[in-house]
């Protein structure tokens, strides 16, 4: 088949969402998928990740296995998802468990975001990512019916189909939706990720992913892949607050570890040890935006996925498996519209595979907005409320079950919706 020939996907952002995206539609001889990233060299910021089970199967059908075994990811030993502690005490309260029987291998795991996005990188055309890429602005071409992208640089690139998955700063996004620009939520986590050894003498924590609910805050912590190991901690203000502390703080910079240490220093001893065996901490304020009225743009050739779609304000550890059935439900729309053999899809049938894309994940994904903001609010509201141990307890045995968000089966649902279509498309007959 002639390059000219062929379905062009640009996609923005190579990040999980946009990896996986072009992974699954480059198995498409008639598709040509180029990812566009502004960074110059492939190296992932941030922390830890975890995937729930709905995640771990994206991987699987990927072709990504490799992210799938013990080396890169990390299963609590329990089998349970999560086991929450008391901050003082560092009794179990309570713990998270998978719904139905969830096999070993999909079971929630933790990675080190990079190992994952290396993981992803592997199986991309290298020919296919372009650094130093910077989005700025797209237009629609009515005498061609294409996309003409142009970046900071002043190069161009012509697509037929335009995904951006460049994270929850979207310059796509925010291109046609100038309003969407995310805000600050209040909370700012410390986080660090080292070697797996400069905590081996604490008993029992590498053993589980531990989450410790105190009255002010909470503290997290982890086994990795690869023998790395990760906490997090952190503290909430008033986001409205004039003199706010870390109003200002920038993804990814420096902490300050005396800061960190001052946060927790009434905690068990336990989690003071894993602080000060840390070698850093950096900062990550955490951003929301709200929900997107439609997730299609650019004259129907323009969607979103990952937090360019959703930047739900990271709670309940989401983020990634939200992406990655983003990119899984995207690429299924694509392939419905662009079945191997078939004529390359109109500009019309690209519009409507778009919107089976976009009612296969945006109910889910506004579900899951709501639910963490209403989080972020109450959060925001105990500020300052004095909070009885009891109280405390009572709040970690009755928070919410995330298991629809972990466990959600974005092929059923693909397949519901393309059905409901159908059927609405052979009505009007």
């Amino acid at each position: 088949m002639a390059e000219s020939d062929k379905l062009r996907v640009a996609v923005i952002g190579a990040g999980i969402a946009g990896l996986a995206a072009a992974i699954a539609l480059q198995r498409h001889h008639g598709i040509d998928v180029q990812i566009y990233e502004r960074a110059t060299e492939l190296k992932e910021i941030g922390a830890s990740i975890a995937l729930g089970p709905n995640g771990m199967k994206a991987l699987e059908r990927l072709g990504v296995h490799e992210a799938l075994d013990d080396e890169l990811a990390f299963r609590n030993s329990s089998g349970y998802p999560m086991v929450y502690r008391h901050w003082k005490t560092n009794e179990v309260i309570s713990v998270d468990q998978h719904h139905g029987e969830i096999e070993y291998r999909y079971r929630t795991s933790r990675f080190y975001r990079a190992h994952l996005q290396q993981a992803l990188v592997a199986h991309v055309k290298p020919e296919t990512i372009h650094l130093k890429k910077a989005f700025q602005f797209v237009a629609s071409l009515p005498d061609t019916e294409e996309l003409q992208i142009t970046f900071t640089d002043g190069s161009t690139a012509a697509a037929d189909v335009l995904l951006g998955a460049d994270g929850i700063q979207s310059a796509v996004r925010r291109s046609f939706v100038p309003s969407s620009a995310p805000k600050w939520t209040g909370w700012v986590a410390f986080r660090s990720v080292f070697d797996t050894q400069l905590v081996s003498h604490i008993p029992g924590v590498l053993d589980e992913a531990y989450h410790w609910w105190g009255p002010e805050r909470t503290f997290f912590s982890s086994k990795l892949g690869k023998d790395q190991f990760t906490i997090v901690g952190g503290n909430y203000t008033d986001p409205n607050a004039p003199d706010a502390p870390f109003r200002d703080a920038t993804w990814n910079s420096d902490g300050d570890l005396a800061v960190f240490k001052d946060y927790y220093k009434d905690w068990h001893p336990a989690i003071r040890q894993m602080i000060d065996a840390s070698p850093y901490t950096r900062l990550y304020p955490n951003t929301f935006a709200s929900s997107l009225d439609t997730w299609v743009h650019g004259d129907g050739q323009v969607t979103y996925a990952g937090d360019a779609a959703h930047a739900h304000g990271g709670a309940f550890a989401a983020g990634g498996s939200l992406a990655l059935d983003d990119a899984w439900a995207f690429a299924r729309a694509i392939l419905t519209a662009y079945p191997p053999g078939s004529p390359k899809p109109s500009k019309a049938d690209i519009t409507g595979a778009l919107r089976l894309y976009e009612a296969t994940r945006k109910p889910h994904t506004d579900r899951v907005l709501n639910t963490v903001h209403a989080n972020n609010e109450n959060a925001i509201k105990r500020l300052g409320m004095a909070e009885t141990d009891e109280q405390l307890r009572e709040r970690m045995k009755k928070r919410a079950d995330p298991y629809w968000i972990h466990e959600h089966d974005v092929d059923k649902v693909f397949e519901q919706v393309l059905a409901e279509n159908t059927q609405v498309s052979q009505a009007r007959l």
